[in-house]
């Protein structure tokens, strides 16, 4: 079963990306993977700062997040959209873990042999899609990883989910289950020994 690691680029209470990402666990599960959610409010950072990584070293929860994507197959992220980008937040993040490397590993050893796919939602009409366009660059133009070519994007996300934090619309779940379908597909792969 291969391990899916499920987390949002926001840590607001109420985030509409982090209902996001606990819908897509499900999703996920039901499609066969072994989904851990997890969320960046876990592993504080300080901004990436490379006289303070020089002086100070990686941060222990740079070392524990970067462990966290390895221990996983696959991993699925919802973004939200800041000024057209992703947050300081997810960003941040991304950028310690590409800096983490252990006991002669490569360059970008949390990037590679996994499989990457990315959501948002957004309460406006933007629908995050120019987050999923910074993010997909960062991933796989910054870092190498696979990304797969389907993502989802939800408008108005105040009336797409319900006060259980269901997904109301049922377009919507169909393109989150064939994309969570698709990443427990690729992510298989990796599990069983494939890639670089």
């Amino acid at each position: 079963m291969p391990r899916i690691l499920v987390f949002s680029g926001s840590t607001r209470t109420g985030s509409y990306n982090a209902l996001l990402a606990a819908r897509a666990a499900d999703e996920l599960r039901k499609a066969g993977g072994e989904a851990t959610l997890s969320s960046l409010s876990d592993y504080p950072l300080p901004i990436y700062d490379g006289d303070l990584e020089k002086n100070s070293g990686q941060p222990a929860d740079a070392v524990a997040l970067k462990r966290l994507f390895c221990a996983h197959h696959g991993v699925f992220i919802a973004s939200p959209e800041y000024n057209a980008s992703v947050t300081p937040l997810l960003k941040n993040a991304l950028d310690w873990v590409s800096r983490v490397r252990e006991g002669g590993e490569p360059a970008l050893p949390a990037y590679k042999n996994r499989a990457f796919a990315i959501a948002g939602a957004s309460p406006g009409p933007s629908a995050a899609i120019r987050s999923l366009l910074a993010l997909r660059q960062i991933l796989a133009v910054g870092c190498g990883a696979l990304v797969i070519p389907e993502q989802v994007t939800i408008r108005d996300a105040a009336n797409v989910f319900g006060e259980d934090g269901e997904i109301k619309d049922e377009r919507t779940v169909g393109f989150l289950r064939a994309q969570c379908q698709r990443l427990v597909v690729i992510a298989r792969f990796f599990e069983q020994g494939g890639g670089a």
